[in-house]
Formats: C-alpha cells, sequence, structure tokens
C-alpha cells in the first residue's frame, strides 16, 4: 500500500476527487486521524473533516503513478 497526502477543502473540489477516483478499479481509502472512509463514497468523504490535509491510501501498488498523474491538482 502506498499513501499521498492530499487536499480537498472545498464541495467542488471533492466532486471533482470523487469523479476522478472512481475511474479507477482498486480499493481506495481516505484517512483523517483515526477515522477510514471509501475513497469512492462521496458521503463518507463528506464524513470527515476536508478543512485539514487528508491521507489518500492506495492499496493497488500498480495504480499509483496513474493516480498520482490523475490527482496532481490534489496532493498537498
Amino acid at each position: 500500500m502506498k499513501s499521498l497526502n492530499i487536499s480537498i477543502n472545498s464541495i467542488d473540489k471533492v466532486k471533482a476527487f470523487v469523479n476522478i477516483i472512481n475511474t479507477f478499479d482498486g480499493n481506495f481509502d481516505l484517512v483523517s486521524d483515526r477515522y477510514v472512509v471509501d475513497a469512492k463514497s462521496i458521503m463518507g468523504i463528506f464524513s470527515l473533516d476536508v478543512s485539514n490535509t487528508l491521507k489518500l491510501d492506495i492499496h493497488d501498488e500498480s495504480e499509483f503513478d496513474a493516480v498520482k498523474d490523475a490527482l496532481k491538482d490534489f496532493i498537498a
């Protein structure tokens, strides 16, 4: 598993992030302190404190580079 620190601190950024991450087949988690949600779930993301930097856990390491490129605007 590899991770990226991301910033999705607005509603528009959350929508854009979910649209991008859903184009990938792997499993992704967003971590905020001790809370972990499915990164493909817009409702799950809104349950987190998005004003802080979040950690994106990418479980399929073979997709890491593609995900990193697709999310370059969100990397903190």
